[in-house]
């Protein structure tokens, strides 16, 4: 929420615009896929099925853990997810994490949650 409307429709219209049309051209394809398309392999739809349920974890856990550890968990589980070694999806983690926690709290005055952990 802005103090000032800046635009007529208010700043959330773009995102939510977007989102609607995802969601309904992801609806289109469940419902009429591709007739020659197959279906993927049971070990990818478990890795898309957990990629989700990380996904849903990230923004459940978001507010409470704050956005950098948040966010480097959730690289190490994507990371983990496609095949990355443990020590290069730690590392991604803590570099993601930090590293865009900084570029838009401090360079880009974003506002994001530290989190109750580093208070």
């Amino acid at each position: 929420e802005v103090e000032f409307a800046y635009e007529p429709v208010g700043p959330k219209a773009w995102p939510l615009t977007l989102a609607g049309l995802m969601a309904i051209a992801s609806l289109i394809m469940l419902v009429r896929p591709h007739p020659g398309a197959p279906w993927p392999a049971a070990a990818v739809m478990i890795r898309i099925g957990l990629l989700i349920i990380a996904l849903l974890g990230y923004a459940w856990v978001f507010q409470w853990l704050g956005f950098p550890l948040a966010t480097a968990l959730m690289t190490v589980a994507v990371g983990r997810l496609f095949g990355g070694s443990w020590l290069a999806c730690l590392l991604a983690g803590v570099a993601m994490g930090g590293g865009l926690y900084f570029f838009f709290d401090r360079l880009l005055d974003v506002v994001l949650p530290l989190g109750r952990v580093f208070r």
